[in-house]
This record gives structure tokens, C-alpha cells and sequence, in this order.
């Protein structure tokens, strides 16, 4: 018997969560079940997190949570519980898998295209980092992390994956022609870590033609791996393909803990009437039986699902409109008198149970991820962040006398276009310039340079924000501003 954590969730989560959990105990899955708090009744209780401390205690001590939908408060500076759980834990691979499902009717499945996706979302960094600051009254900054260890963790999950799944395709989706060096960095690593499985057919798409491509022919597509904020959009765009979210499993792993949820909303307007459908929670409960090894239980239930909406038998965000629809418990009661029954197409085969062993670990300390660094850094410059709403002409000639015989100053942008020493009068200006320093000659420069830089332009203007230029070996590792 395994245990697991459960944490019901919030509007129409007990409901669908109950009736996942019926559908468990029929197929005599070897579960028990912890139930921890969880969700915005928590918020309200005052824990800011969304969590008690004795959840959070016994999530770590099991491994696996199991999660309804939840909410969180508006207006009251508190951040999703969702997100605080994934990152929290290092949950840092979300895998969401979509499917054709015969009884659930798409532009597709009319079509006979058949569609087998599955989204690797990266799922701790990038904006989801959610480190923002008003600069000036009119200028908001997110900060975007990428980085090399984060990246190397959910590329490596993604082809490890594919290659159990036996797919022949995976696809970097990316934006790396416009985010050079972010989006840059995770495409690297995406190549680097290709080389190491020469069986897989290993290629990149831009973003945007991606999501294109997708609607067009998503039947091209097999294992697509992305950062996070763009795997959030093309996950829920994959959706749409198969059916919308509810039909839309996810699996949050991580090395040490993993979480299955639901990734619709809480849908607060059907709470309490049970009618809400919960295919989208039982796929994911699905995924967490092949996650633990309990192949003999997940192919009972898939196959009774499949059979189940291909027989037809629907709530009432689906099927055919003519024939009366189902709600949440007696929908499982379908599934559940379904046990044993093969559907027509994509029947699961019978596998055996593969031996689960989960070790809890009691980490001491945070794991620290870090990559050796062989060549050589040095900061070659500073950007300089401040808040102005002069004309690029004058706040040139103020910057140029504070720099000294270490600094030069290379241009000036308005975002991310060059205004200083040439651009144009068409281009609108904000109240905050970028004023790029860089060092006389290349010559290597400190901290206490910068510093000094710091302190004497703080005389003339406010530094809302500095960056340093840096480079390893002949590298430069900073962007160019537009035009520059």
C-alpha cells in the first residue's frame, strides 16, 4: 500500500476529487490516502503560502500529492498556491500529455486527424520567477530567469521521457531569435543534451510558428519541450486541440516530490451542484498510477474511461446535446460499471506493476545547482538604469562627465531602442533611459568601479536599476540595444 497526500481544493475540486477517489477504490487501488489543507480557505485562516505547516510537513514526508483545483484571493498581495507548490518542492518538469478522445468531438478528431502531444513545460523559472518592480511611476520590470541547471533538469526529464514513450520527434519550442540570451541558453542546452540520444529526432521551432504549426497540423507533432511562461500558452493552446481543460492532465516532477492535479479553474459558479466533469483530475490520477508503477490499476481505469466517452456517456460541458448528460457521481459510476471493458480505439495494453520505492529524503541543506565555470569572467561595463525625462542629447552630456577615465559611454536606449548617439525623433520615450557604460579600452573593471560610477551619476539623476556587463573569455554576455 502506498500513501499519498490528498488535497481536495477549492469550488468545484471536493467533488471531482470524491468522484476520482470512487473510481480508485472500485479498481481496489493500492493507495491510502492523507488529506492535508490545502487552498484558499487556507489564505483565509492567514497562512500566506495556502498551506499549513503540518501539509506542507507530511507533502515532504510522502512524495506524491494529489490535487483539486484552487484558488487564490484576490486583491490580497498573496501568490497562487498552485505555483508556491511547484516551485517550492522543485517540481521542475511539467508534463501535460493530449490526446484524441473518441466521444469528445474537435475540429480534429471530425477530421480523422488523430492527435498524440505531449507539452515539457519548464516549471520554476523564466517569468514565473515572479520578481517585478515599479522603476518609475510609469515603468514596470518582471526580471527572466533562465538558467543553465534549470534548464539542464527539465531537457534531460523531457528526453528520458520521450524515450520511454517511444516517440520518434522531440521539438524545442523557443523564442531564441528575439531572447538571444535567455531563450538562447535553453535552446543550448536543448542541443547539448540532443547528442546524448542520437535515436531521437531532435529539432527547434520558433514560438509563434510553433502555435501555427500546431493548429494546422498538430498531428506532426510528438514530445515539445519549452520554458515556462511559453509552455503555460502552448499547453493550454494543445487543450483546445483535444477538447479544452477538461480533458487536460498535468504532472508537476520533481527528484524528490511530484504533484498530479487538475489545471482547470475552480469553476466556483457550479460548486456544490455536481455536475462538474472530472476527466481532466482522473487522467492526471491516471498518470500519478503509472508514475507509482501501478500499471495494472491505471490500464483498468483508462480503458474503462475510454469506453465510457466513446460510448457516448457525457456530462454536460460535452458530448451530443441530444441525449441527456450525466452528473459528476453518477459519471463515475459509468466508468466504474465500464471496469474490464476494451474501447474501440487506443485500447491500453496490460502491463505489470513495476515496484515503486519511494525514499524520503531529510535534506539538511538546499541543494545547490551549479555548473563548472572553465573560462575566464570579467566585467567589461555597467548598465546604468535612470529615471529621466529629459531628451537623449542632454542626458548624454550630463552622463558623459561622470565617466572618468574608467568608463566610456556607449549609447543610450529608451526600451530597448537606441535614442543615443544616433536614432530617431519618431522613437517614443518612457521616463527611464538605459546608459551603457563600458570600460576604456576593455580593460577589466570591479565592483568598486561600478560603485564609484554609482555614486557619481546618483549626484545627477535616480538609478532605479544596474546591471553588469559581463563576459566569459571572448563572449559577451549582454544584449545590444535596437539599432545599436
Amino acid at each position: 500500500m502506498i500513501k499519498i497526500a490528498v488535497a481536495k481544493g477549492d469550488g468545484i475540486g471536493p467533488e471531482i476529487m470524491d468522484a476520482t477517489l470512487k473510481i480508485f477504490n472500485a479498481a481496489k487501488v493500492p493507495l491510502a490516502y492523507e488529506v492535508v489543507e490545502m487552498g484558499k480557505w487556507v489564505f483565509d485562516k492567514g497562512y500566506n503560502n495556502g498551506m499549513t505547516p503540518e501539509a506542507q510537513k507530511t507533502i515532504e514526508n510522502l512524495g506524491i500529492l494529489f490535487k483539486g483545483p484552487m484558488e487564490t484571493p484576490k486583491g490580497k498581495g498573496v501568490k497562487s498556491v498552485n505555483v508556491t507548490a511547484r516551485k517550492t518542492w522543485n517540481t521542475y518538469a511539467n508534463k501535460r500529455t493530449f490526446q484524441t478522445l473518441h466521444g469528445v468531438d474537435t475540429v480534429f478528431s471530425k477530421a480523422d486527424i488523430p492527435i498524440d502531444i505531449t507539452i515539457v513545460r519548464e516549471n520554476i523559472e523564466d517569468t514565473y520567477g515572479g520578481i517585478e518592480h515599479m522603476l518609475t511611476h510609469d515603468v514596470a520590470l518582471s526580471r527572466r530567469f533562465i538558467t543553465r541547471p534549470g534548464s539542464t533538469q527539465v531537457i534531460r526529464y523531457a528526453f528520458e521521457m520521450a524515450k520511454k514513450k517511444g516517440a520518434k520527434r522531440i521539438t524545442c519550442g523557443h523564442k531564441a531569435n528575439i531572447m538571444k540570451i535567455t531563450d538562447g541558453l535553453f535552446l543550448e542546452v536543448f542541443y547539448e543534451i540532443a547528442k546524448e540520444y542520437p535515436e531521437l529526432k531532435a529539432d527547434d521551432v520558433i514560438v509563434d510558428d510553433l502555435c501555427m504549426k500546431l493548429v494546422i497540423r498538430p498531428d506532426l507533432f510528438d514530445v515539445v519541450v519549452l520554458t515556462n511562461l511559453q509552455g503555460d500558452i502552448v499547453s493550454d493552446l494543445c487543450a483546445g486541440l483535444v477538447g479544452g481543460l477538461g480533458f487536460a492532465p498535468s504532472a508537476n516532477i520533481g527528484d524528490h516530490i511530484s504533484i498530479f492535479e487538475a489545471v482547470h479553474g475552480t469553476a466556483p459558479d457550479i460548486a456544490g451542484k455536481n455536475i462538474a466533469n472530472p476527466t481532466a483530475l482522473l487522467l492526471s490520477g491516471i498518470g500519478m498510477l503509472q508514475h507509482l508503477g501501478l500499471m495494472e490499476s491505471s490500464t483498468l481505469i483508462e480503458n474503462a474511461l475510454l469506453y465510457t466517452l466513446e460510448s457516448g456517456v457525457h456530462t454536460g460541458d460535452f458530448g451530443d446535446k441530444n441525449t441527456n448528460s450525466l452528473n459528476t457521481t453518477a459519471f463515475a459510476d459509468a466508468i466504474i460499471a465500464n471496469f474490464g471493458k476494451q474501447p474501440k480505439h487506443n485500447p491500453k495494453p496490460s502491463l505489470d506493476d513495476i515496484p515503486y520505492s519511494c525514499t524520503v529524503l531529510h535534506l539538511d541543506k538546499n541543494p545547490m545547482l551549479e555548473t563548472t565555470e572553465n573560462i575566464a569572467e570579467k566585467i567589461v561595463g555597467v548598465d546604468m538604469f535612470i529615471e529621466s525625462n529629459v531628451q537623449p542629447d542632454e542626458l548624454a552630456k550630463k552622463c558623459l562627465r561622470h565617466a572618468g577615465v574608467k568608463f566610456q559611454l556607449i549609447n543610450i536606449s529608451n526600451r530597448g531602442t537606441q535614442v543615443w548617439p544616433t536614432g530617431s525623433r519618431y522613437t517614443n520615450l518612457v521616463n527611464q533611459y538605459n546608459a551603457r557604460f563600458e570600460s576604456v579600452d576593455g580593460e577589466p573593471l570591479n565592483q568598486q568601479d561600478i560603485i564609484g560610477l554609482y555614486v557619481s551619476l546618483s549626484g545627477d539623476f535616480k538609478i532605479c536599476s544596474l546591471e553588469l556587463l559581463n563576459s566569459w573569455g571572448d563572449k559577451r554576455s549582454y544584449s545590444l540595444a535596437q539599432g545599436q
